[in-house]
């Protein structure tokens, strides 16, 4: 959607304070959702999340170490550093780990930006930019929406910020991230089927909506904050 920039990218994965042991197949390591699997009910139900972190983050987890496995070049990167620097990952496990390292990545972000019970709008300085950007936070809301239905098959919608500091609402295909293109992620919306096909079926418009009744808005603000 637009050029790749220099913008340096926000730290993502959260490995201090919830770092297990890295399993023996790899370096990398599904950490546990930060709340239990039914908290975000009725929006999200808990099999769903169930099965989306416990199956098909993991897989994403193992098949990364399988494509790094032989790769002395990239031992010791982070996932995100994989993801943003994906030109120079060699071309023999490049898609795999466009995919695979894109969906680690891309989903330990998402189970951070949920929570129930918070605030349905941000405040602060990322109100102002998104009413800068997007003509107040219906606007936005309109826009974002757009972006996820808009989708063709599997992919994430996201709020990003480019490296002018300038909001930009985009879609990527698959397990494509920003991140690759130098934009830094604010939030994410997963819109693959396993995300919400169990509850919605395909009734992708209902499951955008209840998506914003579990945004953790406090958690994209900072992010924000972060970023700028």
């Amino acid at each position: 959607m637009v050029v790749a920039s220099s913008a340096s990218a926000l730290p993502l994965l959260r490995e201090s304070a919830r770092a297990q042991a890295a399993p023996a197949g790899g370096p990398f390591q599904l950490a546990p959702l930060p709340y239990p699997a039914d908290a975000l009910e009725p929006y999200i139900d808990a099999r769903t999340m169930e099965i989306h972190h416990g199956k098909h983050h993991a897989a994403y987890v193992a098949n990364l170490n399988k494509a790094v496995a032989d790769q002395p070049s990239l031992a010791g990167k982070s996932a995100e550093e994989l993801v943003r620097q994906l030109a120079s990952v060699p071309e023999s496990v490049r898609t795999a780990v466009r995919n695979h390292g894109g969906g680690h990545v891309n989903h330990t972000m998402f189970w951070e930006m949920l929570s129930k019970g918070g605030r349905k709008e941000p405040r602060g300085d990322l109100a102002r930019a998104i009413d800068r950007a997007f003509g107040g936070f219906a606007g936005f809301k309109d826009q974002f929406g757009k972006a996820a239905a808009g989708v063709f098959g599997s992919g994430w919608a996201w709020l990003t910020v480019d490296d002018q500091n300038s909001l930009r609402i985009e879609s990527t295909p698959n397990q494509d991230s920003p991140l690759t293109s130098g934009r830094i992620p604010l939030l994410a919306l997963d819109v693959w089927e396993h995300a919400y096909y169990l509850k919605y079926q395909n009734r992708r418009p209902e499951y955008i909506d209840a998506f914003f009744h579990v945004i953790h808005w406090e958690h994209i603000e900072e992010r924000y904050r972060k970023s700028r």
